[in-house]
């Protein structure tokens, strides 16, 4: 396409176009500018800051999907052994256990009433 005297690339004046939703005149000029052909005036500056900033996004998902890294959780032996002797504690006292989280906590009843006894341990103090 001619414009102003110069040649432009159909194809760039389209991408143009469509990326940044300008006219094609704008297009142009923009295109001519940035090829230094024509000085850059200040209506084709305050057009391009507008289109900039109400062009619409175009986000992608990238081709490669991460892989995701199957988490082996440790198991506490110490923590497993205390809530061991803590339950059978309990059942000696008359209490019935209703359940167990692993090694972190039991819930238990007692003369009509439902408790939990949640065990933490803590981790040592940063030096």
């Amino acid at each position: 396409m001619k414009y102003k005297g110069f040649e432009i690339n159909d194809e760039k004046i389209d991408a143009y176009v469509e990326n940044l939703d300008i006219s094609i005149a704008e297009a142009c000029d923009l295109i001519l500018e940035e090829d230094g052909k024509i000085e850059e005036s200040a209506e084709t500056t305050r057009a391009i800051k507008e289109a900039e900033k109400n062009a619409p996004r175009h986000y992608e998902h990238s081709a490669t999907e991460r892989k995701k890294a199957e988490k082996v959780r440790k198991v506490d032996e110490t923590k497993g052994f205390f809530l061991n002797e803590v339950s059978a504690l309990v059942e000696d006292l008359g209490a019935v256990v209703i359940a167990r989280k692993t090694e972190t906590e039991i819930t238990f009843t007692y003369e009509g009433a439902t408790y939990t006894f949640k065990l933490t341990k803590h981790r040592p103090p940063k030096k």
